[in-house]
């Protein structure tokens, strides 16, 4: 299993279209820390190449979502993509 595995299942069992996951909440889900590369917006950034090779962003893109890095709130908005 791929670490963000958890994050895009959890991701594709949400009905909202637009939700808030602090930091922690996702660590819990992903049963590890995140690194310290995504406290940057970069790292979260909604990157449609298929061939990226940044898995966190195939994990909320395979869900359907896109993420956006709440600056200062440790906080990451998913919302549905198209």
């Amino acid at each position: 299993m791929a670490k963000y595995d958890p994050l895009c299942g959890h991701l594709r069992r949400q009905r909202q279209a637009e939700f808030e996951l602090t930091f922690p909440e996702i660590e819990r889900i992903l049963g590890a820390m995140l690194p310290n590369s995504a406290t940057r917006r970069q790292w979260w950034a909604n990157v449609t190449d298929p061939d990226t090779t940044h898995v966190q962003r195939k994990a909320w893109r395979e869900a359907g979502y896109d993420a956006f890095l709440l600056i200062g709130k440790d906080c990451v908005k998913f919302r549905r993509s198209g």
